[in-house]
């Protein structure tokens, strides 16, 4: 059995401090702390905001006690920053002995996080970042966002489907992008269509040149990744260069149109066909009554793809803690593996061998619903999992 030496034998050599959990943790009484580390301030808050106010919902609704234990949820705001995601998950589980992290806004902070994960010994719910390989970087992690070419692989394939030859690609220029970028571009490909990539710096504030590049090369269809929130100056841009009036077609993952800018965008968003797994306008009973419940607690704001996959982070950790009766570490995690249950976006599972979400993913259109615009779902592939590791 590995012993606690070795673990900050090894910490030491990696340049990590942590320290491994203790049984004492587990004793009837003492909280539950779980460490949430989220971007709350700088350009990605719109991701920490819905990811927080999510979580404290499922805590209101749901009761802040398991196992007999009172929860504790201790909120960091790392500003999406990589070295001050890893040094607060460092904090939580050395000073705070936090039972399990969750939250990681984006790629290089979930990344950043997951040898101290696992040189603590601590589970670690991804709640936000989406890039094929997070999962396999650290076996203390789970995710419960999405993974991105879970969605832009059905995608390509519907696309083609639908008769378009053609597409241009514009994706940021990190992880998340160069993963919609080649699992799009495959499945289209394979399919029969010609595909072009570009990518735009992440940071990169002007879609200019590259929606010039686009209007002069006259694709059918223009395919968009951008990260949550920006999705709003995207489109501002493309209208005011005219890209609505020529004719071609703009499509997207559902970042671009997510829920909790879409209103702001006004009428040319109208007709954006995007794929994703969550909508606010997803028509089940479960979702009616989590928009409905988001709404009231958060000044009538509505929900969006990274608040359902804070909420449902926060279902795993609290039936995975029933199941060990408080205890963290391993047990947690081989708890939370193959569970499944009825989220606000549709059914959803937690693969037992990869311990990444399987779900729907929705194929959707920018509509007017009762005054507003909602992602209105058309056609659904069922229990999609990550095309890049098939089920075993």
């Amino acid at each position: 059995m590995t012993t606690r030496r070795t673990i900050l034998k090894g910490a030491a050599a990696a340049g990590i401090a942590v320290a491994m959990p203790s049984i004492a943790r587990a004793q009837s009484g003492e909280p539950i702390r779980i460490g949430l580390i989220l971007p709350m301030t700088g350009p990605f808050t719109s991701t920490g905001r819905q990811i927080a106010q999510a979580a404290n919902l499922y805590m209101a609704q749901n009761g802040a006690s398991v196992a007999g234990r009172p929860v504790q949820l201790l909120l960091r705001d790392d500003t999406g920053v990589a070295d001050v995601t890893r040094r607060m998950a460092q904090e939580l589980i050395v000073n705070e002995r936090v039972t399990a992290l969750g939250g990681f806004g984006l790629t290089p902070l979930a990344l950043a996080t997951a040898p101290v994960a696992t040189q603590g010994r601590t589970p670690m719910v991804v709640m936000a970042a989406a890039t094929s390989v997070i999962v396999d970087r650290s076996p203390f992690i789970i995710r419960t966002s999405q993974v991105v070419p879970q969605i832009s692989d059905p995608f390509g394939t519907w696309v083609a489907g639908e008769g378009i030859k053609r597409v241009i690609t514009i994706v940021s220029d990190f992880a998340p992008g160069h993963d919609v970028e080649t699992s799009f571009s495959a499945s289209f490909r394979a399919a029969g269509g010609t595909v072009e990539n570009m990518r735009v710096p992440l940071q990169n504030a002007d879609f200019s040149p590259f929606l010039q590049r686009v209007a002069d090369a006259k694709p059918e269809a223009l395919l968009v990744f951008v990260p949550a929130g920006v999705g709003a100056q995207f489109m501002k841009q493309f209208v005011e260069r005219g890209m609505d009036k020529t004719g071609i077609r703009l499509i997207g993952t559902g970042d671009v149109t997510d829920d909790d800018i879409l209103n702001s965008m006004g009428d040319v968003a109208l007709g954006v066909v995007t794929a994703h797994h969550y909508s606010a306008a997803h028509p089940s009973a479960a979702n009616r009554a989590f928009v409905e419940a988001f709404r009231r607690a958060n000044n009538n704001s509505r929900p969006n793809f990274m608040a359902v996959g804070g909420y449902d982070g926060m279902h795993a950790l609290y039936e995975g803690l029933k199941k060990t009766r408080g205890q963290g570490g391993e047990a947690l995690v081989e708890a939370i593996k193959g569970m499944s249950w009825e989220s606000p976006r549709g059914p959803v599972s937690i693969d037992k061998d990869t311990r990444d979400i399987i779900q729907n993913v929705y194929i959707r259109r920018v509509e007017r619903v009762n005054g507003e615009l909602f992602n209105v779902e058309f056609k659904t592939f069922p229990s999609v999992r990550d095309p890049s590791k098939p089920a075993r």
